[in-house]
């Protein structure tokens, strides 16, 4: 019954056509938000991410699901010299790309489309990219654009990469998304027919399912992938986004059975969820903070004492107890507790709105400034309510003389706006992509990352030096003590107000089989399956 009930609810939709489907077994995901596009190399978001790298593509390595260890993807294996810098992939044979209505693909995977993928986010003047001109925060952001020396061919079968310097996450960071292997024949015919934008809108990859069908805000379509290299990950014919940016929307869908899985629900809703006798909701710890970054390169935020007192006048216990209620915990630090290195030493101010206020006064603020306050548009792992969150510090810094304009945009649009610097200060967050510290106090913090995920635009020579350091060596210990060091650097310069952790709940109706929570915040079907 339920099974009819939700193919009858999509018949009416429009989401999926009629007889063919009536005896396939079909996903349904209500998903947060609209893609800004398909190309995972272009993005830094989850919402981009689960709509192209999560269904489209595969990466050299993989992180199993569910967990953060490293496993063969599209490489079979792989060695490291002794000197940690050249890094040489066996492929994995017979992998064929995707097949539509676009592109037929004339041979399987080879060396080739590793070259294409990495030298295209390498070389600006690469003819892909000067057709279709992009930038790579991600790839930048994490300072590879400047640490691979080269990649090279060895045969058809065989790549082989050369750092500058040793990257102790060199693996990890080749399973995150942004690293998606694209097709260089696909790139080319896109190239020779005038169309190379096309590649972020009409993807085409090797991964679990084929991208079919996308209208903005309402629906994305794909299709099981029956030539998948591992042909048990692919248990669904048809996999759907139904996109409703409306957290309480998401949840009456999932209860009617319209779709099958969703995610980030409101606080509010957590106990009802788990009473509903036809759901699931697994849970787990977030992998993730919550924060206020301050554009240190806008007055007066490029004031310390004006950074400090913003952040002390910051009532987060209030912020926990109203927004995130019982599914959260407060944060210090710029990375979440569950993360190696974690510096537990580090304390938060005492909140103390007078003291802001004589801290204003000595920066020569005067009582009244205004100032922009960003709130995201979105619901995130990490903060589920922005807009409350926004109006509550509103009131909080109206109390020491500071003006605060909310201001919101369309999310691919508040990215695109924040990492070009408009902001004065907005609210932002991150869910771990690869269990290294780096990816948060490289990838959030550091100089390289001033023009992508750095929304702070802070780069402060004795907190970056220590975060390269910790990445150019492989000793964990060392690692640890540098990145512990690092962590009391960010606290004291104050760039960000870490706000909170989340905890992740996933709904999902108790016929969906094999799911499982991934500690990066991405929605993963390839392995799901749906009870008959």
């Amino acid at each position: 019954m339920r099974k009819n009930a939700i193919i009858q609810a999509l018949l009416t939709a429009g989401l999926i056509a009629s007889a063919p489907l009536a005896s396939a077994a079909n996903l349904v995901f209500c998903s947060e938000g609209s893609p800004a596009g398909f190309d995972p190399g272009l993005y830094t978001t989850g919402t981009d991410f689960d709509a192209a790298a999560e269904a489209v593509f595969n990466r050299l390595t993989q992180f199993e699901r569910g967990g953060t260890k490293v496993e063969p993807g599209l490489a079979e294996s792989w060695t490291v010299s002794d000197d940690g810098l050249i890094y040489t992939f066996k492929l994995r044979p017979g992998v064929k790309f995707h097949t539509t209505e676009y592109f037929t693909p004339s041979r399987t995977f080879n060396a080739d489309d590793v070259l294409f993928t990495f030298e295209r986010m390498l070389d600006k003047d690469h003819p892909f990219r000067k057709a279709y001109p992009t930038e790579f925060p991600y790839f930048t952001d994490m300072g590879m654009d400047s640490n691979i020396a080269k990649v090279e061919k060895l045969d058809d079968m065989t790549v082989r990469f050369t750092l500058n310097a040793v990257d102790a996450a060199f693996i990890q960071n080749l399973a995150m998304s942004f690293a998606s292997i694209q097709s260089a024949e696909y790139a080319n015919q896109l190239l020779k027919a005038g169309k190379a934008a096309d590649i972020n809108q009409k993807p085409i990859g090797t991964g679990p399912f084929v991208f079919s069908r996308y209208q903005k805000d309402a629906v994305i379509r794909y299709k099981g992938n029956k030539d998948y290299w591992k042909p048990d990950d692919v248990k669904i014919d048809n996999l759907i986004f139904a996109i409703n940016t409306d957290a309480s929307v998401r949840m009456q869908k999932l209860k009617a059975g319209e779709c099958h899985v969703t995610l980030n629900p409101r606080p509010a809703d957590v106990e009802s969820l788990q009473k509903d006798a036809n759901l699931l909701m697994p849970e787990q710890a977030g992998f993730n903070v919550g924060y206020i970054a301050y554009n240190v390169t806008h007055p007066p935020f490029d004031k310390l004492e004006v950074r400090q007192a913003l952040d002390m006048a910051v009532n987060k216990q209030a912020i926990l107890d109203a927004v995130y209620q019982k599914t959260g915990q407060l944060a210090v630090n710029g990375m979440p507790p569950t993360q190696w290195s974690y510096n537990e030493d580090i304390k938060d101010p005492v909140f103390d709105p007078e003291k802001a206020k004589a801290l204003l006064k000595q920066a020569g603020v005067k009582e009244g400034t205004e100032i922009t306050l960003w709130a995201m548009p979105v619901q995130r792992p990490y903060n589920p309510n922005a807009k409350q969150i926004a109006e509550m510090l509103q009131a909080d810094w109206a109390k020491i003389g500071i003006k605060a304009r909310i201001v919101s945009y369309e999310w691919g649009e508040y990215l695109k706006r924040a990492k070009a610097g408009e902001h004065d200060a907005m609210l932002i967050g991150w869910s771990g992509d690869n269990g290294d510290p780096d990816n948060w106090l490289g990838t959030l913090y550091g100089c390289d990352a001033v023009d992508g995920n750095n929304f702070s635009k802070w780069c402060f020579e004795d907190y970056d030096k220590l975060v390269k350091a910790a990445k150019r060596t492989t000793d964990v210990a060392e690692r640890t003590e540098l990145y512990k060091q690092a962590q009391v650097i960010l606290k004291r310069e104050v760039p960000i107000t870490p706000l909170a952790h989340s905890t992740v709940y996933q709904p999902m109706r108790k016929e969906v089989q094999d799911f499982r929570i991934s500690p990066f915040a991405l929605n993963s079907f390839y392995g799901v399956g749906i009870a008959k």
